[in-house]
């Protein structure tokens, strides 16, 4: 007789320019081996079309974000990101995402984690996977959570309520340093990179080292084999050099591809964000914090692709992807050259909540 199936509550949401479903802590099984075999089965993974769960078959519909009660005396909630392969049965919790973290303060205020204020509410949340605080305000008027408002943010239809994202402590939260080999620019293979661990691991390279403009589209860039191969090989060996070890089953380090702007005047460059074998079709958010901050950075790839002399205060970065433009704010330490921290703008929606119906032998299915 087949066993029953698996039946927990489940709140999809848009966060940012991803989407992906919600759980609270509790509504998952404590043992990380047991959560993470039923999240590949509830996203329907492995499979290029995650047909049989609720992935949409690309990583940034492959995404969860687990949220609890904070076990930090000076934090209000965790939040835990799993990002899980569409065609292999991984499920990786080390990199941090900050598209969907925009939704984790709305969500706990939803599910009544968090008690709003009257105007705005002031979350800090830490993030289990990185250890990191990042400090989400969003709009509660009259005391109530609304996702409605008049934000927009390239690569997402309509307008909704701005979440705005303070990274705090975000500089070498998953490896120690802001700069893990102790260099801002070293060589691999023979191009010149930039390893940086701001808001998340990240290999920053010159487009123009592999012969592009940095304009190119995902679809053009991920019909190169040619290149993926290559990136993939700098990429393992900067996950090696940055003391993350054998990478391969990792979504981290995040390649990305760099190049100057063609806007006549600002601080802008081009991004080409890797997430990592496929070309992200608009930008992390967290990825844009570590990019916005190397560009301010001199030594560094980024800074060489049009970046300013140093200055202390906040600078606004804009990121031109390949859905449009994203800003950063980053305040820099003149004297030490140190990002002390930086925000940008996101916004979420909830889409639905329900049951989730899991095959009851999920366990055995997904294991590998």
């Amino acid at each position: 007789m087949a066993s029953m199936e698996t039946v927990i509550p489940c709140v999809l949401m848009r966060g940012g320019t991803s989407r992906g479903p919600f759980f609270l802590g509790d509504w998952l099984p404590a043992d990380p081996v047991e959560r993470d075999r039923l999240l590949l089965a509830a996203m329907g993974s492995p499979h290029a079309l995650q047909v049989d769960g609720l992935g949409g078959g690309n990583t940034l519909t492959s995404k969860v974000a687990i949220v609890s009660r904070s076990t930090r005396a000076d934090c209000d909630i965790d939040y835990l990101f799993a990002q899980v392969s569409v065609d292999r049965a991984t499920v990786d919790t080390r990199p941090n995402c900050g598209n969907m973290l925009s939704g984790a303060a709305p969500f706990a205020i939803d599910e009544g984690l968090l008690k709003a204020s009257d105007g705005v509410t002031s979350v800090r949340v830490h993030n289990v996977n990185t250890g990191a605080v990042v400090e989400a305000v969003v709009q509660t008027p009259g005391g109530r959570l609304t996702y409605e408002g008049d934000a927009r943010i390239d690569g997402v239809p309509g307008a909704a309520a701005p979440v705005r994202l303070n990274f705090l402590d975000a500089w070498g939260a998953v490896t120690g340093k802001l700069f893990p080999t102790g260099l801002r620019q070293e060589r691999i293979e023979g191009v010149a990179v930039t390893l940086i661990d701001a808001a998340m691991p990240m290999v920053l390279m010159r487009a123009s080292d592999f012969g592009l403009q940095g304009d190119e589209t995902p679809a053009q860039l991920d019909g190169n084999a040619a290149l993926l191969e290559r990136i993939e090989r700098i990429r393992l060996v900067a996950g090696a050099r940055m003391g993350l070890g054998d990478v391969s089953d990792s979504v981290i380090p995040k390649p990305v591809l760099l190049a100057p702007s063609s806007a006549a005047n600002g601080l802008a460059l081009r991004s080409r964000y890797f997430t990592p074998r496929a070309c992200h079709r608009a930008h992390a958010a967290t990825g844009a914090v570590g990019v916005a901050s190397a560009f301010l950075m001199p030594g560094t790839v980024a800074h060489e692709c049009g970046g300013p002399p140093v200055t202390a205060g906040y600078r606004t970065v804009r990121i031109e992807h390949p859905s449009g433009v994203m800003e950063i704010d980053v305040e820099l330490d003149k004297d030490s050259e140190v990002v002390r921290a930086a925000g940008l703008v996101r916004t979420a929606r909830k889409i639905m909540k329900g049951l989730l119906y899991v095959p009851g032998h999920y366990g055995l299915a997904q294991a590998a």
